[in-house]
């Protein structure tokens, strides 16, 4: 899909990577439709951005929002899901709320938007629907049980969404970020990534984006090679991926992310 032109709904947009992937969007050409909590940080970004562009606030942790969003967008050409709230930490540490807040915004609100937005996508013939996942929807990884669970399951959604879409000229994609400095969920959370393992920046994440629409790509994985060999691993061989996590170390670097994102649930 080209995106010169083209209306495309961004959630979480006022977010760290929610910007850059805005500003890449924008970059190209694209009409946006931005959708966070903050309407002041919206109004803004939406005055910061080239081409003209319209908001919808909405916490889409609240029952049916995700639903209003999309009647509010109207039509548009592409949805990329980006929000999402941080799922860190032993799952007994989770509030009932908390934990139906995460499944609600990391979940299932992206498959709600895709099943309000897909059908006028498919009747038109052309659209692009973008999941903002993670590599921690493919490997397993420390006090992560609750988040994991959230992106294991868009990945899941997404591939098989794209399989039912299979030539209807909609495109389904995953973009899936490993560690982000600057912004996004991990750089929040003041924790350092494991040793040698990398980082990526949240322009690498908006780039990713815009490739993944522009070429119809199934996944973008946005981290060093090292990181996604060993994601890959991860998710063909769990067994050896739960003997590489289980030392002190690896436990102690998860226990810093979620120490640092518990009060952001």
């Amino acid at each position: 899909m080209e995106l010169d032109g083209k209306t495309v709904l961004l959630t979480g947009a006022t977010g760290g990577l929610g910007r850059a992937i805005g500003e890449a969007l924008a970059g190209r050409g694209a009409n946006l439709v931005l959708s966070s909590r903050k309407q002041d940080a919206l109004d803004e970004l939406a005055g910061s951005l080239v081409g003209e562009h319209r908001v919808v606030a909405a916490d889409l942790g609240e029952d049916g929002a995700a639903s209003r969003v999309a009647v509010e967008a109207g039509r548009v050409d592409c949805l990329v899901a980006n929000a999402g709230l941080p799922g860190t930490g032993r799952v007994e540490s989770f509030s009932p709320d908390e934990l139906n807040r995460a499944l609600r915004v990391n979940l299932e609100a992206p498959m709600m938007l895709a099943r309000e937005l897909s059908p006028g996508m498919r009747e038109r013939g052309d659209g692009h629907l973008v999941f903002v996942s993670s590599l921690s929807g493919k490997a397993p990884s420390p006090r992560s049980a609750v988040y994991a669970a959230t992106k294991f399951g868009l990945r899941g959604f997404a591939l098989c969404l794209r399989a039912d879409l299979s030539g209807t000229g909609v495109g389904v994609s995953i973009v899936a970020p490993g560690f982000i400095r600057d912004a996004g969920m991990f750089a929040d959370s003041g924790a350092k990534p494991p040793a040698g393992m990398g980082t990526s920046s949240p322009q690498e994440v908006g780039a990713a984006v815009v490739k993944a629409i522009e070429r119809d790509k199934v996944e973008v994985a946005v981290a060093p090679l090292q990181t996604r060999a060993l994601a890959h691993l991860g998710l063909a061989s769990p067994r050896i991926a739960m003997r590489a996590i289980s030392g002190g170390t690896a436990r102690k670097a998860a226990d810093r992310v979620a120490e640092g994102q518990s009060g952001k649930r």
